[in-house]
């Protein structure tokens, strides 16, 4: 195929894909709250386990979410083949098209602009109720570059909504909120931030002001949870192996009980901050418990991962004993 053939194409495709969307269900309501990315389970070979990930979805949909995403940084997205990754997405997908009460949020970290457009129209297309961008940062892009990648996906997709995901401490990008709000501007579908920076506060409450706020998802495992929430975010995207928790602390939030809300995250923050040292770290922590709560058989971590030694792994125990009342299933 030549390459205006080519180009024809990915045009068609485009138009393909926003000629189809025509979704009933309120994307914005169901990414309010707790929206937790989905770890992916291997085998103890390093072989994927596509019942595993099934499983995960099933459950993690099952704790009162509205929404998860796909990948993430704690999907170990960077350690899985294009293969893996159309499957994976396939079987969440077919788990959330025909739910009202559920919405996948399917991730494009393709450092290609050209990949990362291909790759969200695929999504669109194939039922995806929100598209997650992360920008481009391998070798150090410029400013102009990461922002003509974000703003292809955005029209190529348009009008499926789309969050911006940034983690400057992972990725290298600088955004700020003057930016956000142009792209915003120019871009409607162009409806959340999620904020991963540390502190996070100063970000989401910026992004909240203006003739357009834009809402803000809160990452890095909740960690600045309570300060996020009273700057204005509307949500949290952690991890997925005690989502519970989330819910709950966010629960309490929405009914008033700040005091309840700071509680609960105050017990969970010896953790957090011990595992967030490390993305490898607490994506190893999460998928130990999940295989503690019978989700899938092999807690393996695709190499280069990290090794949870025996203090570690101590820490673990006495995390699941603190909230079996609230998890039970951690005491599996």
């Amino acid at each position: 195929m030549n390459a205006e053939k080519a180009e024809k194409l990915m045009k068609d495709t485009r138009k393909s894909a926003k000629d189809s969307r025509n979704s009933t269900k309120d994307v914005d309501s169901l990414v309010r709250g707790v929206s937790p990315v989905l770890e992916v389970p291997f085998r103890d070979d390093g072989a994927l386990d596509p019942d595993g990930f099934a499983t995960v979805v099933d459950r993690v949909l099952a704790t009162g979410v509205g929404s998860v995403m796909f990948p993430g940084f704690a999907s170990e997205f960077h350690k899985l083949d294009a293969g893996e990754r159309d499957l994976l997405t396939g079987l969440l997908l077919e788990r959330t098209r025909d739910r009202a009460d559920a919405a996948a949020i399917v991730s494009v970290p393709d450092h290609a602009t050209r990949h990362a457009v291909a790759q969200a129209v695929r999504a669109a297309e194939r039922g995806a109720d929100a598209v997650n961008v992360l920008p481009p940062h391998f070798l150090g892009p410029s400013r102009d570059a990461v922002l003509t990648h974000v703003r292809s996906v955005l029209a190529a997709v348009d009008p499926l909504p789309v969050v911006v995901q940034y983690a400057p401490a992972q990725t290298g990008t600088a955004l700020d909120a003057p930016t956000l709000h142009t792209l915003a501007a120019e871009h409607p579908n162009l409806r959340w931030v999620k904020v991963e920076s540390a502190p996070p506060g100063r970000l989401i409450a910026a992004l909240a002001q203006g003739e357009r706020p834009l809402p803000a998802l809160v990452g890095y495992a909740g960690l600045q949870f309570p300060d996020a929430l009273r700057r204005g975010a509307v949500g949290v995207q952690p991890g997925c192996s005690f989502a519970e928790l989330y819910v709950e602390l966010w629960r309490r939030w929405e009914r008033g009980d700040e005091t309840g809300a700071v509680a609960l995250h105050t017990r969970m923050t010896p953790y957090l901050s011990y595992w967030m040292q490390g993305v490898e770290l607490i994506v190893a922590a999460e998928k130990e418990i999940s295989v503690r709560r019978g989700w899938f058989g092999s807690a393996h971590c695709r190499a280069p991962g990290h090794s949870l030694d025996s203090e570690e792994i101590a820490m673990i125990d006495r995390f699941c004993a603190e909230f079996a009342e609230m998890v039970p299933e951690l005491l599996r």
